[in-house]
């Protein structure tokens, strides 16, 4: 277990590390197998604010993007301000004002302040991701649904909205992959993810770099694993070509 202390001395923040290692690692041969287990520990936070930011932001960025692309221009110059806005703001302050401003009025704890911010800063780019995938499907289309009898919600939703998201598959597995990463910004609440927990590993057994290097390994292989997994999906939902 690991305490951190936070304080503010002049105008620079001092971070104080207070690590007590676990009673199992006293002993041992702190190699890079043993810092990578411990390390490793922090996955589930890690998977946790992933499984939270990414869905989350693929459920708004959707609503937008259909906002953004059949909604009128009124509605997708402020769907295009939004964008603008949420890709413009680096997703640390926006984890910064849901923890420290918003939580004074609602009960929000790091973990949470981590996973709202990367998915609402992630709705931005999934938005633009659909709205990409919507528009490259083309009018056609949704002009053949509605020659058919369908009306023009039933046409979106049933034909233009499994076709987008089946062009979606290839930006969206690099947003997933953002996302993951991004996940270690959480670090800066304490919360005891896997770059927290290589942090406080690394400072108390002075071994930084294996520590860091178990870290980096553990994304490396939960992003090619990802990466991997939106691969086969892809391949499984590839239309065949006629040609």
């Amino acid at each position: 277990m690991a305490f951190l202390k936070l304080y503010f001395c002049g105008q620079k923040y001092c971070l104080l590390v207070l690590p007590v290692i676990r009673q199992e690692l006293k002993g041992e041969n702190l190699d890079f197998l043993t810092l990578l287990k411990y390390i490793a520990e922090g996955t589930a936070y890690t998977l946790g604010v992933t499984v939270i930011a990414l869905p989350s932001g693929l459920l708004i960025g959707t609503l937008l993007a259909f906002l953004y692309v059949y909604g009128g221009k009124g509605i997708g110059k402020v769907m295009n301000v939004y964008s603008t806005v949420m890709r413009g703001i680096p997703p640390l302050v926006l984890l910064f004002l849901l923890y420290f401003v918003v939580s004074k009025g609602i009960n929000l704890s790091g973990f949470w302040a981590g996973s709202i911010s990367l998915g609402i800063v992630s709705s931005a780019y999934q938005m633009e991701i659909i709205r990409g995938a919507l528009l490259s499907v083309g009018n056609d289309q949704l002009m053949a649904a509605r020659a058919v009898g369908l009306s023009r919600k039933q046409a979106i939703v049933n034909i233009v909205l499994p076709q987008a998201l089946r062009l979606a598959i290839p930006p969206w597995s690099n947003e997933a992959a953002i996302i993951i990463k991004d996940s270690s910004l959480v670090y800066a609440l304490g919360v005891p993810e896997i770059l927290r927990r290589a942090q406080l590993i690394g400072a108390s057994t002075q071994q930084p770099l294996l520590a860091y290097l178990s870290a980096a390994l553990i994304y490396f292989v939960l992003v090619t694993v990802t990466n991997r997994l939106l691969n086969m999906l892809e391949k499984k939902l590839t239309v065949p070509s006629n040609h």
